[in-house]
């Protein structure tokens, strides 16, 4: 028998068709288990990903979970779809780091810190999913607040938006290449 147990080919089974990561807690309630019996079931399922030969990895977002496809493997799938992962322009990157780590915060908070209008940056960034209006700030005119999404963590391989690296450590990143450009 391939799975160990019924209730493993049932959690993996729903780990591939969720659009979105599933918690613990739901996964408790579809499978009828205990949640010790969730957690030993996705300790196992991220082990049997975690080697080298198996492209599909167990993803864990925001505390939900979900099956992805390894990095290794991307060129493969975008061959199979024909459409190369589109990179973000330098202006939508500048726009979805600021987002980040100021988040929840207006375009035009975004606006200020950039010291130039936003709008086809943020516009690229919600139209692909990886930010998104979470509501309006008190005030003169109530401007939207926008967000990073699940999509963003996904995109980027982290766990949370704890995963994201300190600002001073961005500094000091920036400083290190800084240096070794100046000593060439």
């Amino acid at each position: 028998m391939l799975f160990r147990e019924p209730e493993t080919a049932a959690l993996e089974a729903l780990l591939f068709v969720a659009k979105d990561p599933l918690t613990p807690e739901l996964l408790v309630e579809l499978l009828e288990l205990d949640l010790a019996k969730i957690e030993e079931l996705l300790y196992e399922l991220r082990n049997r990903y975690a080697i080298d030969s198996c492209g599909l990895t167990l993803l864990e977002i925001n505390g939900g979970y979900k099956l992805g496809t390894k990095p290794e493997v991307a060129r493969y799938i975008e061959t199979l779809y024909k459409q190369p992962a589109q990179a973000l322009s330098n202006a939508a990157l500048e726009v979805l780091s600021i987002i980040a780590y100021k988040q929840p915060v207006t375009r035009g908070e975004v606006d200020f810190i950039r010291g130039v209008q936003s709008d086809r940056a943020l516009a690229t960034l919600v139209e692909k999913g990886l930010v998104k209006e979470v509501g309006r700030k008190e005030g003169p005119g109530r401007p939207i607040l926008y967000a990073t999404t699940e999509q963003f963590l996904l995109h980027f391989g982290l766990r949370s938006l704890d995963d994201m690296p300190s600002l001073e450590m961005a500094s000091l990143s920036e400083a290190e290449a800084a240096s070794t450009e100046d000593s060439n």
